[in-house]
């Protein structure tokens, strides 16, 4: 039965049952600390959603011509929209594919798309938030740890100060 694999793959993760036959898993990750990961159980496949980030502010073009880019290289999983233009991670697999093998290389798939992405989609659709951000914090001696990876769209003054 593919939920007892769901709960056996993902046994020592945080797992939450949402309904009958429908999960959230979160996975840790490096750039995006956490994603959740829905796991639901329809009457043919096995469905997978992982929400990555919300609309982009700015570039959205660029962001859409660069998720379409990068799903040629996926397995598995692919970037979706909304209808409010949030990205997710979406994906199927038949209930009969449902293996351990296979769930968890969906599972490390869509951790790894999230994960890897997450910078890159940050900067093309936020960048001017980014460096408000920036700006704000240093403005007021608050911290910078989580901001390391935008170091470049920091204020050109304060480079050497970081």
């Amino acid at each position: 039965m593919v939920t007892e694999v769901i709960e056996r793959v993902c046994d020592g993760l945080p797992l939450d049952r949402t309904g009958e036959r429908s999960y959230v898993v979160t996975l840790p990750g490096t750039h995006k600390l956490k994603t959740n990961v829905n796991l639901i159980v329809g009457e043919h496949a096995l469905r997978v959603e992982a929400f990555v980030i919300r609309q982009p502010d700015e570039n959205r073009e660029a962001v859409w011509a660069w998720l379409l880019r990068r799903n040629a290289k996926l397995h598995g999983v692919a970037f979706t929209i909304d209808t409010e233009g949030d990205v997710y991670l979406t994906g199927r697999l038949p209930l009969p594919a449902v293996t351990d093998e296979t769930l968890d290389q969906i599972l490390g798939a869509t951790l790894s798309a999230a994960d890897e992405s997450f910078d890159t989609l940050l900067e093309l659709g936020f960048s001017s938030a980014i460096r408000r951000e920036w700006a704000w914090r240093l403005s007021r001696g608050e911290s910078t740890e989580n901001l390391r990876a935008f170091r470049h769209l920091a204020p050109e003054s304060d480079h050497g100060q970081l």
